[in-house]
């Protein structure tokens, strides 16, 4: 792990001083961080802001490794080093990308939570679910593949972050799909996604309930 750009004083800066930020100014909370397995995983939310990984591994951090896969566009030569010591890895949009789905499934074996956004892009303001789009299967397919768990995860309040509104992040427990084993690699994740976006769903509306 020497060599691993998280392994660093800023990865652990930015959380010390993201604490006052989220726990004071953004009255962050959070429900269900024990249904989060320890080993690694594949931590799959909901998407409505660019602040979303924020709060959503904030209350993971420092014990767990977080990383994200970060449109391939963002590594320029300016963010590329903090984005690599904050742990994200470059995906290419709208492309079969072998590469970043073999990183991903190699960070989840050795133990790190990969967090990923099934909606792949974020959700409009006003969109109903009747009108979403499709939910990307790359999340369960790297967890099926990595023999990893599939951890539902909801976040709210990230599209209010200029008005001070207070964030909120749930976590379920994993998505069965041990029962999906007789299945080929597509159809078995085309399953475990639709009750992936079901679970996160349904903790959305429980966060907003509170």
């Amino acid at each position: 792990m020497a060599n691993d750009p998280m392994w660093n004083p800023l990865y652990y800066f930015i959380g010390i001083v993201s604490w006052p930020v989220l726990r004071v100014l953004y009255r962050l909370r959070w429900s269900g961080r024990e249904n989060v397995p320890p080993g690694g995983m594949v931590l799959a939310s909901n998407h409505v802001s660019n602040f979303d990984p924020w709060p959503l591994g904030y209350p993971l951090w420092p014990k767990r490794r977080l990383r994200w896969m970060g449109k391939s566009e963002l590594f320029n030569g300016v963010l590329r080093p903090i984005l690599l010591h904050g742990g994200a890895f470059p995906v290419r949009r709208g492309m079969n990308d072998r590469e970043a789905m073999r990183r991903a499934i190699e960070l989840a074996r050795g133990g790190d939570v990969v967090v990923m956004f099934p909606e792949g892009t974020r959700r409009r303001k006003g969109l109903r679910k009747k009108y979403r789009p499709q939910a990307h299967t790359g999340a369960a397919r790297i967890a099926i593949m990595a023999g990893v768990p599939l951890v539902p995860a909801a976040v709210i309040g990230t599209d209010r972050l200029s008005r001070l509104g207070p964030l909120r992040v749930g976590y379920g427990k994993p998505i069965p799909f041990d029962d999906l084993a007789q299945n080929d690699h597509g159809t078995a994740a085309r399953i475990a996604t639709d009750r992936l976006m079901e679970r996160i769903e349904e903790l959305e509306e429980e966060l907003r309930a509170q």
